[in-house]
């Protein structure tokens, strides 16, 4: 997977809103496919695994209830330098601060609502794959 898949979620507030299909297809038109992709509704044990790694950092809670509030849809994309074209393709944490035409500045509401989780490494993406799908979901 190392070097051209990542892991995206499109998150609670844009599926809720009925955006997942507007973002895929944003994703696709950059290059990305999708090689596996599933709709699930995070446990609070499952989002607390997931986000472990900001366990100590005063939003963590926030985040877990957030990615609990509704269904979401975790994709492993395929693209060369996927992490990295995707970080680019979805822009800045902040909707307001993201570049024009990034998946943030085009269907985020804020900064904690920000409609798409990517993938910060080749590691990363590697093990959150790893979390939603079993590895020949994605071969």
């Amino acid at each position: 997977m190392a070097g051209n898949r990542t892991l995206t979620i499109v998150k609670p507030d844009a599926f809720g809103a009925g955006k997942a299909g507007k973002i895929i297809a944003h994703l696709e038109s950059g290059g990305f496919k999708v090689v596996a992709a599933r709709v699930m509704h995070l446990s609070t044990a499952q989002a607390q695994e997931f986000y472990a790694v900001h366990r100590e950092r005063p939003f963590y809670g926030s985040l877990v209830s957030f990615m609990t509030s509704g269904k979401c849809m975790p994709m492993v994309l395929e693209k060369a330098d996927a992490v990295a074209s995707l970080r680019q393709a979805i822009g800045s944490t902040d909707p307001a601060e993201a570049a024009e035409g990034t998946v943030r500045k085009l269907f985020a509401e804020s900064k904690e609502r920000n409609a798409i989780h990517a993938s910060d490494s080749d590691e990363n993406a590697s093990r959150e794959a790893r979390f939603f799908f079993a590895e020949a979901d994605h071969l």
